[in-house]
């Protein structure tokens, strides 16, 4: 299954590419709003779980959220050709609206459910995410730098694990190695053995290697896509100053060929003129002969 058709699967599709620009602008611009939705809707379920949120403040905002889903809809599905297209490829949105109308309506102790029905927003933003991951990933071979980083991790982790008795278990050692390469280093985790010590500042180096080289890989990626961004504005010139030229050479093709006509037609006149004495010189002559 592609992931085009997954995410029209799940309803998360959004508006599609071949719809009018004003949809497709309405539906960028919601995308930010919903971003921010869907973490307000982690916190609030965090505070809820804590007890520190109020009934009442729960009540409003999850009214405030139904209210904002309706609207996101309607004006969408207002904006967009194929109508039915659209709600079909976005059905999550009309099962948060339909299902939301009598848990909110009765204050229904459910009502909170609602909540987890609407993180699956979060699946659709990170559908959007993946993308931009994996073309970064793709790019100056970050993917394979981390994929080795996991593997020297793996590998350190488990020999500290098997060289130093300060390290009990393969996963103290995976935690070990990690905190060790990413050089945050809690001190939770401490190798007591010389030869465990001198692994750990082996290791130490290693990950100022490797850290060095993914920094450098994300670097590399970043200013890459501005160079591309860069080079598609100077194509744009260069088709834009290309179609100037192109006007100006028809411009001045058109006066040359109205040059080339008023030309024409002075010389036509210049032998009209000329011929205007003779024919009065031999008026004339037949005149005195009569």
């Amino acid at each position: 299954m592609t992931r085009k058709s997954l995410i029209n699967f799940i309803g998360l599709a959004g508006v599609a590419d071949d719809e009018t620009p004003r949809a497709q602008r309405c539906g960028r611009l919601f995308e930010a709003p919903m971003l921010l939705l869907a973490l307000w809707i982690l916190v609030e379920w965090y505070l809820t779980a804590r007890g520190n949120y109020p009934l009442h403040w729960e009540v409003v905002t999850n009214w405030v959220i139904w209210v904002f889903f309706v609207f996101e809809t309607a004006l969408l599905c207002f904006l967009v050709r194929d109508k039915s297209r659209y709600l079909k490829s976005n059905w999550i949105n009309l099962l948060i609206i339909a299902v939301g109308i009598p848990l909110l309506l009765t204050n229904h102790p459910y009502a909170g459910a609602l909540r987890g029905l609407r993180l699956l927003l979060l699946l659709g933003i990170l559908f959007e995410m993946s993308s931009t991951i994996r073309q970064m990933l793709a790019r100056n071979h970050i993917g394979l730098t981390l994929f080795i980083s996991l593997i020297i991790v793996v590998m350190a982790g488990t020999s500290m694990a098997a060289i130093d008795p300060a390290i009990d278990t393969f996963w103290d050692g995976i935690w070990w190695a990690w905190v060790t390469v990413t050089t945050v280093g809690y001190g939770d985790l401490v190798p007591e053995s010389p030869q465990g010590k001198i692994f750990g500042g082996l290791l130490m180096i290693l990950g100022l290697g490797l850290f060095s080289l993914i920094t450098a890989s994300f670097s590399a990626f970043l200013i890459s896509r501005e160079e591309e961004e860069v080079i598609e504005k100077e194509a744009e010139l260069i088709e834009k100053e290309k179609e100037v030229v192109t006007e100006e050479m028809r411009a001045l093709a058109k006066l040359e060929r109205i040059e080339a006509r008023m030309e024409n037609l002075e010389r036509c006149l210049r032998q009209l003129v000329e011929q205007l004495p003779d024919k009065r010189s031999e008026s004339g002559e037949d005149s005195k002969d009569s």
